[in-house]
């Protein structure tokens, strides 16, 4: 079968022949290759001006990313023998690193997959899709799973944000087998169970994996404060790795049930107690309490969206922080954490100085951390970098 073109300006392949996968409208040569003549989802040739191929891409022809390549090879289209051998590709990876079945299987771009994430729960695989390409091949990236893994259950949990701009509808369903509401895994030798169906994302948050491990040495005997703890990711393994109090707030209620859950499978329920509630609130109703904590943890949900969030966002870092660190005792540890891909840890950085001079205290960043390596980085793609971990020592003048 013969695709049609989708022809670049001149001078326009720059980014993809230096390895970048995705095509700005801008770039296109919408004279000789009108977007209006493309479906969404539709898989076509992508051309230089010259009409020398590039490659195979999904059209999002309504978008500013109007596409996303896939396949350098324009033999292999998306389709199942392309999504088997990616996938295998990927799972490779995962197995080297981690030595049980619990890790973000497929992370977008990065595993050459634009618009596809799967996380894996041992037998279970829940699925995202964000993209019109990835939804035209959804059955196929089940059959391709199948093949690949052979799981008891895959979820389609697509009822992000990301859908809504790309027009795509909103569902959550069992595409292959069955699937509990909640499923088990493991991470840094603490258990939990995460709510696949009704949670957050795909119900879990790998990407602080390795960020979580490294609270163990800062944990032991200490009296810690866990903000925005959603079921308690990093809260119930402070207590596991050794804290002789954590405190987890957040104002969902059925997270912080699951909290109380984790921290029960766990055997550290005694150690564990809830807020539920606004979390600047709750900040300001602990320090008029008088409350200390010798270990404060903020991992907000994204403050900054768009770049167009850029300032006002920082601004609510900054307050968060600075808030954070009047909880503190006088030798304490923050540990701040964004997911927002628009804030660059420079700023961060800079934020947590400015909150600590403000407060005439004296701050020193010991470790710096980043997103497991589940969620690698593509180099030509900084989007696919968002995550930052700050451990702060914040200390008297």
């Amino acid at each position: 079968m013969t695709l049609p073109s989708l022809r670049l300006k001149s001078n326009s392949d720059r980014r993809i022949k230096a390895g970048h996968l995705w095509v700005f409208s801008n770039e296109v040569d919408t004279a000789q290759t009108p977007l209006t003549a493309f479906e969404p989802g539709q898989e076509v040739l992508l051309e230089t001006a010259s009409g020398k191929p590039l490659g195979l891409v999904c059209m999002s022809p309504a978008n500013l990313i109007c596409a996303r390549l896939h396949s350098r090879d324009t033999a292999h289209g998306l389709g199942k023998s392309l999504l088997v051998h990616r996938f295998q590709v990927a799972l490779s990876l995962r197995e080297k690193l981690f030595d049980k079945p619990f890790y973000r299987l497929v992370y977008g771009d990065a595993d050459l997959l634009p618009g596809l994430v799967v996380d894996r729960f041992g037998d279970y695989l829940v699925v995202q899709i964000a993209t019109p390409g990835m939804e035209r091949v959804r059955d196929a990236i089940v059959e391709a799973l199948v093949q690949v893994l052979k799981p008891t259950g895959i979820l389609f949990k697509n009822d992000s944000g990301a859908r809504a701009a790309e027009n795509l509808p909103s569902y959550v369903e069992a595409a292959h087998g069955t699937v509990p509401e909640q499923v088990e895994l493991e991470e840094n030798g603490v258990r939990f169970v995460a709510p696949v169906w009704h949670g957050q994302k795909t119900g879990w948050f790998y990407d602080h994996r390795m960020n979580r491990a490294r609270l163990a040495p800062y944990v032991a005997g200490k009296r810690v404060l866990d903000l925005y703890s959603y079921i308690g990711g990093w809260g119930v393994q402070a207590a596991a790795f050794g804290a002789s109090e954590v405190m987890c707030v957040d104002s969902s209620a059925p997270a912080l049930d699951l909290v109380e859950q984790n921290a029960v499978l766990n055997g550290v329920a005694e150690k564990m107690a809830v807020v539920e509630g606004d979390v600047m609130d709750a900040l300001r109703e602990l320090k008029s309490g008088g409350e200390k904590f010798d270990v404060v943890i903020a991992d907000p949900p994204a403050f900054i969206k768009k770049r167009k969030d850029i300032r006002n966002g920082e601004a609510a870092y900054r307050r968060l922080n600075e808030q954070a660190m009047r909880l503190l005792n006088k030798d304490g540890i923050l540990v701040s954490a964004s997911c927002s891909m628009h804030l660059a840890e420079d700023s961060l950085r800079d934020i947590l100085l400015a909150s600590s001079r403000h407060l005439d205290r004296s701050l020193i960043i010991t470790e710096r951390g980043f997103q497991g390596p589940d969620h690698p980085l593509h180099p030509a793609i900084p989007e696919t970098g968002y995550i930052k971990s700050l451990f702060c020592r914040v200390l008297p003048v």
